[in-house]
């Protein structure tokens, strides 16, 4: 299926969320309302449990809705946020691939180096690691790391034409494709324990040639047979020139599984919009080692505890401070910041702001929140000294009692007494105490989750309401969170399935309507930057944009609708799909309903076959957009979905059952009504 003809089954499909011109630009309209009646009707029980799985978990599976039914949303939340509770033992199987994911931040740094630290050893200021299995990786990597700087400099001096050089690295890349498959046949007939140990002893260039170019199948089939561990070692040595690559993945790709697989579904989604919230960028400088065990001590061990807490973890870990610079950040009067140039501002000797403002902009005030340009300069020397012991080897916090400013401040009408020696540490922690307990950050936070789990305009009175939770409660996220779960804003229909999903959002909840195994994780990482949302790589720190106006447009639409025809086609990596499966997995796991009996019967006894008639496909249809979507679908939607069905039918020489209820699960994943929540 062609590019156009995908935009034009979108078009259709999206029916009143685009205004399409004559020249196929489009622009994001909000969803219409129904009318007056309508939407002061009370939600069902049914949609009541819709409600709660929609905003508080990654998506709802068969059988979630009559699980919440059966105890009710109210009893449903509150073991949701005592996540403690929950046994979670299929996500924590597959996280025990990711090993690199429990380590400090200084294992990680000396068990998968950067370049930095390639580079030092390269150049004689650092020695090989004592243990012979890193010492062999660190070879590997240094061995790159010269071939990579002697590449550079022939680049300078080269004479060949473009063609040539292009000719030369296709021939190179087959003999070495050559040598790795040898290489890879012999290490298969070797007993799997000893592998490794086999693989240790090659020569470097052999390492290097094997762990690069191993082809398929055989890579799989020798990566398959090693441990966790066994499988980073590897990993480290066919990247490179650094190592640091291998924790990336792993990060990314357990964020994903988690979202899809874990029970403990609001804890995952409250450490998103924390992480969101308190955004760090993966790629700064020596974040490549800090961030796994930021999310992992800083934001998902407070995201459902005093906010006061979260945001002097954050502060204090070594994550944020090096993606704001103020690790960096030197009193201008302090110790280490010397005497002053001549012309020199105080300012710019050393002080650096980037935290100052975003902690009282982005992370608690807001924008609006009563400070200036003098409290954000009085800010960041309140914060000097907050630095990093070590950075490049993983070092944690650390203050330093040279680079503090010294001397009284004033900051947001306070006269802040200076501190000298380790006490000037405290002056940073009692001002990040007081912003947590300002009426205006509990404000602030609350419009947020409120726009997260509500609406994207979310009405003024729930916002006042759960910021007076905030500050009667000392910031206690649950008690704010419980706050909003029972308003009657949360319950009405006006913000009922309202809130468009973002593309992690919309990934995840695919995979788990549709009761899909995430066998490929990698691949799902792919697809989100495809659709603009790549894991732990936002620049900015506002984070990712939690409004539809963001992520609705024709663009968007088209990736999602490959993506869903690509899950349902089993051409998802190595995902597999089954919609017969979910089809008759979902009618005997309920109880039928009575207007519906018939359809159940035809289903059930026919099985995928009912797919293959007009009624099959009618009757199919309407039980898979109550299994995939929770609920019913608009009439332009199910057109567009049984034309799409009958065409592929016409058009096909065999009759093709199954094909049909996988591109009809897709076109549902692809419509307008999946994308919201």
């Amino acid at each position: 299926m062609g590019r156009n003809q995908l935009r034009m089954r979108v078009v259709l499909l999206a029916g009143p969320w685009l205004t399409v011109s004559l020249f196929g630009q489009t622009s994001p309209k909000k969803p219409q309302q129904h009318g007056r009646a309508v939407s002061e009707a009370a939600l069902t029980e049914r949609e009541r449990a819709a409600q709660v799985l929609d905003r508080f978990t990654f998506g709802p599976r068969p059988g979630d809705l009559s699980a919440v039914m059966k105890i009710g949303p109210d009893a449903w939340f509150e073991q949701q946020l005592d996540p403690a509770s929950i046994q979670d033992t299929a996500v924590e199987k597959r996280l025990g691939d990711y090993p690199a994911l429990t380590l400090t931040a200084a294992q990680t740094a000396l068990n998968f180096p950067n370049n930095q630290i390639i580079r030092e050893i390269a150049e004689g200021k650092r020695t090989y690691p004592p243990d012979p299995t890193l010492a062999a990786v660190y070879q590997v990597l240094v061995a790159k790391y010269q071939r990579q700087q002697q590449e550079r400099k022939n680049e300078q001096t080269i004479t060949a034409s473009a063609d040539d050089l292009e000719a030369q690295k296709k021939a190179q890349k087959k003999a070495d494709q050559a040598a790795a498959l040898v290489l890879a046949e012999q290490l298969l007939g070797t007993p799997k324990a000893q592998r490794m140990a086999a693989i240790l002893q090659l020569s470097v260039e052999q390492r290097i040639v094997l762990a690069e170019s191993t082809p398929d199948p055989q890579k799989k089939e020798l990566i398959a047979d090693f441990s966790p561990r066994e499988r980073e070692i590897f990993n480290a040595m066919g990247g490179g020139p650094d190592a640091a690559h291998v924790v990336d993945t792993e990060l990314q790709q357990a964020k994903v599984l988690r979202a899809i697989l874990s029970e403990r579904q609001l804890q995952e989604v409250m450490t998103d919009f924390w992480f969101n919230h308190f955004n760090v960028y993966l790629n700064k400088e020596t974040d490549q080692i800090y961030t796994p065990a930021y999310e992992r001590d800083a934001i998902r061990a407070h995201a459902l505890g005093k906010f006061r807490d979260l945001l002097l973890a954050t502060a204090m870990h070594p994550a944020m401070l090096v993606y704001l610079d103020n690790w960096l950040s030197i009193g201008p009067d302090s110790p280490a910041a010397g005497k002053p140039k001549p012309n020199q501002k105080q300012a710019q000797r050393g002080l650096n702001e980037n935290y100052g403002r975003e902690v009282m902009e982005l992370h608690t005030v807001g924008v609006n929140g009563g400070y200036s340009q003098a409290d954000v300069t009085s800010l960041a020397k309140i914060l000097t000294g907050w630095t990093i012991e070590k950075p490049a080897e993983g070092g944690g916090f650390n203050f330093d009692p040279r680079k503090h400013e010294p001397g009284d401040k004033k900051w947001f009408g306070q006269n802040i007494v200076g501190q000298t020696g380790p006490n000037g540490f405290g002056e940073g922690e009692a001002a990040l105490a007081y912003l947590a307990s300002r009426p205006q950050t509990a404000h602030f936070i609350s419009y947020k989750l409120a726009q997260r789990f509500v609406a994207d305009d979310p009405p003024p009175a729930l916002v006042d309401r759960m910021a007076k939770s905030f500050l009667a409660s000392d910031g206690d996220i649950k008690e704010v969170l419980r706050t909003m779960e029972r308003s009657p804003e949360f319950w009405s229909r006006k913000y009922y399935r309202t809130k468009v999903k973002t593309p992690l959002e919309f990934v995840a909840s695919a995979f788990r309507a549709t009761e899909t195994n995430p066998s490929n994780p990698g691949v799902i990482v792919n697809t989100l930057k495809t659709m603009g949302q790549p894991l732990y790589q936002m620049q900015p720190p506002t984070g990712y944009p939690m409004t539809a106006d963001h992520w609705m447009n024709s663009a968007a639409l088209v990736d999602r609708l490959n993506f869903s025809l690509a899950l349902a086609g089993n051409k998802l990596g190595n995902t597999q799909f089954d919609a017969p499966h979910l089809l008759a997995s979902g009618l005997l796991s309920k109880e039928p309903e009575p207007a519906r009996s018939g359809m159940r019967r035809i289903a059930v006894e026919e099985g995928a076959a009912a797919s293959s008639s007009e009624g099959g496909r009618e009757e199919a249809l309407s039980l898979m957009e109550q299994m995939v979507v929770g609920g019913s679908v608009s009439a332009k939607t199910n057109a567009v979905i049984l034309k799409q069905i009958s065409e592929d039918a016409a058009g096909a020489t065999t009759a093709d059952p199954t094909q049909a209820l996988n591109t009809m699960t897709a076109l549902i994943l692809g419509s307008p009504e999946f994308q919201l929540k």
